[in-house]
């Protein structure tokens, strides 16, 4: 009988072995993951499209063009009508891709991509799980999937894209201001120069300048740093641009003169603005009208309106102490103003599905009688605007409508049911399938408008700057 026993001991010894030091909770954290990450690829083969790395293809060929000695905007991709169209510093950017084949240059551009994601979502997570106690780690190991799922992502690696690296370097700057409005807390008891110059923020401004030097449209951020006098920022970011074009310049001076003088112009270079997949104002107006062409004097009022107030809400947002909203909110905006914003471009509703889901847990704690956690303390003494406070009599569902715009937003950009209901002037009117139809295809659209309208902000989530109001509110809250 003991021989059998010590039989079955040794038979089961080597799964022992392989799960010994592991804890059942960190089996199950593997599983949830595992099973996020199958889900979310379920739903790109279910929701998505057929991925070849087709923009990288025009990317790719034409610095290939460019290499061999011809000039870059001369290039049209073969079978197609398109060309290069980013600013000669994306060229200069792209050059060295030109010595890899298009799968292999497709792969490395995902991969990186899905690397500057999980740092973004590290970043903007962290204030949140820090305060609910939750692990950074597995969050992220969840939230990253669910992202990669979501239309503007899946269009992004699929297509061979830039718009979650420009997504990191906007990000980067906000962070940076995050820090820099926490000096004194951080970088003094740095260890290295290198960690003291990261952790002070005087950096903040330069990813800004970076992405608009290779893509226009992260300009408007420019604007809201110099709306809300965010001003060593905003002269770092235009500083950048300006230094980083006219070095383009200097190394590519034919290119340069084509581009600002020609290309940026002709903006039939990049397709029709009815296209289903512009999901801009100007796209929407198009379809509206059943036209090729966006109306224009409507579309300029409208986005003259849309600008004010993505703007004016944004710097109201920072004001209050949420430089996370205030970023998102002009990231939308810039969305929907630009005339065309392809369904890869609306990478910002990640971080609005985040302010909406936090708004909902933080009004949930509020009526439970939960508060905030203490925070670092802000140099000279100021507590963070996050300690602890009197408790405030909410009713018992608020925060359920944050909630279920968060988890309806999130549902949306999944299933992206535009593209059932494409349709292609002249052949087939946008109102081929009757008012749900184009309602359908524009229903991406409608959200970002709804979201520069309505998106809330959290008073003293994320400060970036400590306003005398957000400083008096901690000085009572400290008593």
């Amino acid at each position: 009988m003991p021989a059998t026993v010590g039989r079955r001991t040794d038979r089961l010894a080597p799964a022992q072995r392989v799960t010994r030091g592991i804890d059942r909770r960190t089996v199950v954290r593997i599983g949830i993951v595992a099973a996020v990450a199958y889900a979310a690829w379920l739903a790109i083969g279910a929701f998505g499209r057929p991925y070849n790395f087709f923009d990288m293809k025009i990317y790719h060929g034409a610095v290939v063009w460019w290499a061999s000695g011809n000039q870059l905007y001369d290039f049209i991709s073969p079978d197609t009508t398109l060309g290069f169209t980013y600013p000669p510093f994306a060229g200069l950017v792209m050059l060295p891709m030109s010595w890899l084949p298009i799968e292999v240059a497709g792969w490395f551009n995902a991969l990186a991509s899905i690397v500057a994601l999980a740092v973004v979502l590290a970043a903007l997570l962290r204030p949140i799980v820090d305060r609910l106690g939750w692990s950074l780690r597995f969050t992220v190991a969840i939230a990253v999937p669910m992202a990669v799922a979501l239309e503007p992502s899946r269009e992004t690696l699929g297509y061979g894209q830039v718009n979650l690296l420009l997504f990191a370097l906007v990000m980067a700057d906000m962070v940076g201001l995050r820090w820099r409005a926490k000096r004194g807390t951080h970088h003094d008891s740095a260890d290295s120069a290198l960690e003291r110059f990261c952790y002070s923020g005087v950096w903040a401004g330069a990813g800004i300048g970076l992405a608009t030097a290779v893509k226009l449209t992260p300009a408007l951020f420019i604007a809201y740093l110099m709306i809300t006098r965010q001003w060593r920022a905003a002269m770092t970011a235009i500083g950048t641009t300006v230094a980083v074009t006219l070095g383009t310049f200097a190394l590519m001076g034919e290119e340069s003169r084509t581009y600002f003088g020609t290309v940026l112009w002709q903006t039939e270079r990049v397709g029709a603005a009815d296209m289903t997949p512009n999901q801009s104002l100007a796209g929407l107006l198009a379809r509206l009208y059943d036209s090729i062409e966006t109306p224009g004097l409507l579309w300029l009022a409208f986005s003259v309106l849309v600008l004010a107030l993505g703007l004016s809400r944004a710097a109201t947002a920072r004001a209050d102490g949420d430089e996370l909203t205030a970023f998102t909110l002009v990231g939308l905006t810039a969305n929907v103003i630009s005339p065309i914003s392809w369904s890869h471009h609306l990478v910002w509703v990640i971080p609005a599905i985040i302010v909406l889901a936090d708004a909902a847990v933080r009004r949930r704690e509020a009526s439970r009688g939960l508060l905030p956690r203490a925070t670092t303390p802000v140099a000279n003494g100021v507590p963070g605007v996050n300690a602890l406070r009197p408790p405030i009599w909410y009713p018992t569902l608020t925060g359920l409508r944050h909630g279920v715009a968060a988890v309806a937003l999130y549902l949306l950009f999944l299933i992206s049911p535009i593209w059932p209901y494409e349709h292609q002037l002249p052949e087939v009117s946008h109102y081929q399938d009757g008012l749900f139809g184009a309602l359908m295809e524009n229903s991406l659209a409608i959200a970002l408008i709804v979201l520069v309208a309505a998106l809330p902000w959290r008073p003293g989530a994320e400060p970036a700057f400590y306003t005398d109001r957000l400083v008096r509110a901690a000085q009572l809250a400290g008593r």
